[in-house]
């Protein structure tokens, strides 16, 4: 899960945990780390180019996966879909 403090306003922000820290990666880490649309992050959910799941109607894609995807060109199936 990623948890965000709000800054305040003499302090210099930083998140109790981020990406990089995690495990699992939301749409939006993709959509900004490949820099495409919403809707073609999607697309790739759903051709389970990576693992993934659901977590309260929120996707979380697998962190090793991803990469082992985006590094290795390797496609490993969602075995549960």
């Amino acid at each position: 899960m990623i948890v965000h403090e709000e800054p305040s306003p003499n302090s210099v922000s930083s998140p109790v945990s981020t990406a990089k820290d995690s495990r699992c990666y939301t749409v939006e880490d993709l959509m900004e780390m490949l820099l495409l649309s919403r809707p073609t992050v999607y697309r790739l959910l759903k051709q389970n180019e990576f693992r993934w799941f659901k977590v309260s109607g929120a996707y979380r894609i697998s962190k090793a996966s991803f990469e082992a995807w985006l590094n290795d060109g390797t496609v490993e199936r969602n075995p549960a879909v």
